[in-house]
């Protein structure tokens, strides 16, 4: 029984152990319970040991599973973050052998891992240094901790971020371009205005002047809105300066006009007065607009008013001659003596300031000239419509005059004019109407009537078509009435016969009605030559004026 319960130990270990213990147990005297109770005991000893060694054993099997899994899910994710396509197939062997040939892999990630890091931080880190220059983070230029996402290494993702700096490297250079544009603008304007240069661009930011020393200039958002500001309020300056020295140069010569100033004075302001039509952009000389210049200028017009204000009674009436000059050239009548006995009792009044008259009297001017320039189309016009009329007039003389045609000196020149005459005069019609209408236009425009000398012209014109049209139409009457007496001698012959023609309109018994001549109807013996008392007397009705529209039964047609 014992031998069977016995474990098979080694016959050079646990047999002679226990051959051992048994020669010990018969020393001892042990019973056969005992010692079956120690043999138990001592298996089950064994049986523990065993089991935890196996347990151990299976454990580090696990283990070894694990890490094997570890590793391939390591490469599976190191695969995903870097973006590799490299695929990986588990080794046959030993879990040893699997592990061994999966470490080489993971080390040659592992390297490319580190090394994308590595790319990525330095990217990151000029992408971090641009930012903050353009935020104008001064305490993150030099000290910038890069942040690197390791979830993503794959070569896209840096191309993006080194895309990305590009921009940003694209930008900055813009930047500086457009903060070296600035400064360039603002040294020349402080070189034309005698500005100080170096304290204007300190106060921007000090980096834009001491950047000998490594400090980067600014290209911060601030600076740039700076730079702006300081160029824009420059310009504007440099346009408020250019402005006051054109209108002190304006002043100076108008000045220099008026009190007779010799030449050889006024080249003491010509770096003044070439400027008055010079624009902003072509201001560029050294202290051309410094306030030394302006200064000096404005002094010198102060002086010279000083000048002129003794001879502001002449410079007044000087302005109203020139005044009552322009509204004589456009024929708009003024009373000059009472204009200017007023100008003389308000200067020796002493109660009005002479500058302002002067002033004002010189706006009156610029609103005459205005006003006369409105109405030189119109008076252009007046002048061809009074010249035709004048024409018109002296055709009528001549159409009168019945020796026009005799040979004579001249006559060739007045037959050419009366030529000219007529073309003129019969554009007469539409030129008027025309000026009526600029007229009409023109009064509704200003709001005032169009006065030509002390008289509306639209008056003057109505007028002119009104007499025109009378004369018009008396001439028609006289045409008419010449037509009538010429058919009226015409059937005065066919029934008297030929007789000595009389001038038109005379009559033997001076009888007349509505200007056509009377004409006494003979009797047939009469028209014979044959004439007696009683039968002239009988003959004595008079024709009237529609003689050839009456009936041929009328008793006045019968007694002929």
């Amino acid at each position: 029984m014992r031998e069977a319960s016995t474990p098979s130990l080694s016959p050079t270990t646990c047999g002679s152990l226990l051959q051992e213990l048994q020669k010990i147990w018969d020393e001892i005297g042990e019973s056969d319970s005992e010692r079956d109770t120690m043999l138990l005991d001592l298996e089950q000893e064994c049986l523990d040991i065993y089991r935890r060694k196996v347990e151990n054993t299976r454990k580090y099997k696990a283990d070894l599973y694990q890490a094997l899994a570890e590793g391939e899910a390591e490469i599976a994710q190191l695969n995903s973050t870097l973006g590799e396509r490299t695929s990986f197939a588990r080794a046959k062997g030993t879990l040893r052998e699997q592990l061994s040939s999966i470490k080489p892999v993971l080390d040659n990630l592992r390297s490319k891992k580190q090394q994308r890091v590595k790319e990525f931080s330095e990217i990151e880190s000029k992408i971090i240094r641009i930012c903050a220059e353009v935020a104008g983070n001064d305490q993150f230029i030099n000290n910038a901790e890069p942040q690197v996402d390791e979830k993503d290494l794959t070569v896209q993702r840096l191309a993006e971020r080194k895309s990305h700096l590009e921009e940003l490297q694209n930008e900055k250079a813009l930047r500086l371009q457009k903060v070296n544009a600035h400064i360039s603008n603002i040294h020349e304007l402080s070189v034309v205005m005698s500005v100080d240069f170096t304290t204007t661009v300190a106060e921007v930011h000090p980096s834009l002047l001491d950047h000998e020393n490594g400090q980067l200039k600014s290209i911060s958002n601030d600076t740039l809105a700076k730079l702006t500001s300081v160029v824009k309020s420059l310009k504007q300056e440099k346009q408020q300066r250019l402005q006051k020295i054109q209108d002190l140069g304006s002043a100076l010569m108008e000045l220099w006009s008026l009190l007779d100033i010799p030449t050889s004075e006024q080249k003491k302001f010509e770096h003044i007065t070439c400027l008055i039509s010079s624009c902003i952009d072509e201001v560029s000389r050294l202290g051309s607009l410094s306030m030394d210049a302006i200064e000096q200028a404005e002094l010198e017009v102060e002086q010279l008013n000083i000048h002129k204000a003794s001879r502001m009674r002449e410079l007044v009436l000087k302005r109203q001659t020139e005044l009552e000059e322009i509204y004589r050239e456009v024929h708009m009548e003024v009373d000059t003596d009472a204009a200017r006995k007023m100008l003389i009792n308000l200067i020796d009044s002493g109660k009005v300031d002479l500058s302002e008259m002067l002033f004002r009297m010189d706006d009156q001017i610029r609103q005459a000239k205005e006003e006369a320039q409105s109405r030189k189309d119109i008076l252009d016009r007046v002048e061809k419509w009074k010249h035709a009329a004048e024409e018109e007039n002296w055709l009528d003389e001549y159409e009168k005059d019945d020796n026009r045609y005799c040979a004579g000196r001249g006559v060739h020149k007045s037959l050419k004019r009366a030529e000219k005459a007529r073309t003129l005069v019969s554009k007469l019609p539409s030129l008027v109407e025309s000026l009526i209408a600029k007229v009409k236009a023109w009064e509704i425009e200003k709001g005032m009537t169009f006065l030509y000398g002390k008289e509306p012209l639209l008056h003057e014109l109505q007028e002119y078509t009104s007499q025109r049209q009378h004369r018009e139409e008396e001439k028609r009457r006289t045409r008419e009435q010449k037509k009538l007496q010429e058919q009226l001698a015409t059937e005065k012959e066919a029934i008297y016969g030929s007789k000595p023609k009389k001038p038109l309109g005379q009559s033997t018994n001076n009888n007349t009605m509505v200007g056509t001549p009377a004409r006494r109807i003979g009797t047939p013996s009469g028209r014979m030559g044959i004439s007696g008392s009683k039968d002239r007397r009988d003959s004595t009705r008079v024709i009237p004026v529609n003689f050839v529209a009456l009936a041929k039964d009328d008793p006045v047609y019968r007694g002929s």
